[in-house]
């Protein structure tokens, strides 16, 4: 059996990261797997760039430059929505013509149209489509929020400046529901949360929807000496340490104001404590929050055990998440989490068991649960049952499992 997953990248972002994860525990289970991309990141021979550097780019501008003019030349929410007019063409690439199965992830920012989706499910090919977020059962937004439009055909989007019954979302919508109806679709929610959602959209209700979530290697995100990461990463011994990682901390949906403001609650209690931020724009996050911090900058994946193991504890103030690799991660080294009750990190974390499960944008209640986790907490337990949590839901080879018979059916 020939997989051919298709995503916009293999290592940017999450749902990339997620996909390259899923590709290789069904490789490591035997099965034939490639990948195409736009974007190519890795070295692995079984990931396909296509297109080229000119016509991606292209592709990109030319969707945001239609987004921009639709929403009256302003660039607010401009990165939020997404409509899929152009992309790369696949059903003609030898890759394409040898898959059995076809399995799409995140295939936005220029990867492929509307249109492209149409083609492949005329095609005929077993369609199998992981979806990160809500974008596959929306018009055009990857988060709805609180909007419910979509659970009719969209319109009135909350995201357009000049919103409207026959807007540019049920303009999208409705395009979606004419290419979805050219095939049967598989779609797969990573978290319980998602899928619930997703069957709520017209556009699914034709199709399969089910919940399977993201993989993680389980050999390589492993407990180690605290004592030994932190030695080696030149932390302080005697400091209890917060961890916040994001592709980008400066990112207001990463909750970083929340965070800042949790800081001030906690430095009422204790100073003891030491804020480690991982990724890009750590700095700005650091100048602001109210105990000592430390910016490592971006940490290649490779090293990130090493980081989760010097934490005691690893906070997530996100506004929008699915299932975040971070919490599986941190988890899978066996450091307790603690973050907002928002998507599908209360499935991710059990509160009082692997962690704290606060208030969605309430930062008295992070930094209760921070505060719990620290000092108050039997750490030992919290580590034990975040790492039986993901060797027993989210370890490779149980997730790859679950698809091999998604792809038997």
């Amino acid at each position: 059996m020939n997989i051919l997953f298709i995503s916009t990248s293999d290592l940017h972002g999450g749902a990339a990261i997620a996909a390259f994860r899923l590709m290789n525990a069904l490789q490591d289970e035997g099965m034939n797997v490639n990948m195409l991309v736009r974007d190519k990141r890795s070295s692995n021979g079984n990931v396909i760039e296509v297109g080229n550097k000119t016509i991606n780019e292209w592709n990109f501008l030319w969707e945001r430059g239609k987004i921009f003019m639709a929403n009256r030349f302003s660039r607010k929410n401009l990165f939020d929505i997404s409509i899929a007019n152009t992309g790369v063409s696949v059903t003609e690439l030898p890759a394409f013509q040898h898959a059995d199965i076809i399995h799409l992830h995140w295939i936005n920012q220029g990867m492929l149209s509307v249109k492209e989706i149409g083609r492949i499910l005329a095609s005929g090919k077993k369609a199998v489509w992981t979806m990160h977020d809500m974008w596959p059962f929306t018009g055009i937004c990857h988060h709805a929020e609180n909007c419910t439009n979509y659970h009719r055909e969209c319109g009135r989007c909350p995201y357009l400046v000049a919103p409207s019954r026959n807007d540019l979302s049920n303009k999208i919508f409705k395009q979606k529901q004419t290419t979805y109806s050219l095939g049967k679709i598989t779609f797969v929610a990573c978290s319980n949360w998602l899928k619930d959602l997703a069957e709520k959209s017209p556009l699914t209700t034709a199709h399969r929807v089910i919940s399977i979530p993201n993989p993680i290697d389980t050999r390589h995100y492993r407990p180690i000496d605290k004592i030994g990461t932190r030695k080696k990463l030149q932390l302080p011994l005697d400091k209890k340490i917060v961890l916040f990682a994001a592709v980008k901390t400066s990112d207001k949906r990463k909750g970083s104001d929340y965070l800042i403001e949790a800081s001030r609650l906690m430095k009422q209690h204790t100073d003891n404590v030491l804020f480690l931020i991982a990724g890009n724009n750590g700095k700005e996050i650091a100048n602001q929050l109210a105990l000592p911090t430390q910016s490592m900058g971006f940490v290649a994946p490779e090293n990130m055990p090493d980081v989760y193991n010097a934490a005691d504890v690893f906070v997530t103030p996100s506004l929008q998440e699915n299932l975040p690799n971070t919490i599986m991660e941190a988890m899978a080294c066996g450091t307790p989490c603690v973050g907002f009750c928002i998507g599908g990190i209360p499935e991710m974390i059990d509160h009082l068991k692997t962690g704290y499960v606060a208030k969605y944008k309430n930062a008295a209640d992070l930094a209760k649960g921070l505060f719990w986790t620290l000092f108050e907490a039997d750490t030992e337990t919290l580590s034990a049952n975040a790492r039986e949590k993901v060797v027993k839901t989210y370890a490779q080879e149980i997730v790859s499992a679950q698809y091999k018979q998604i792809y038997a059916r």
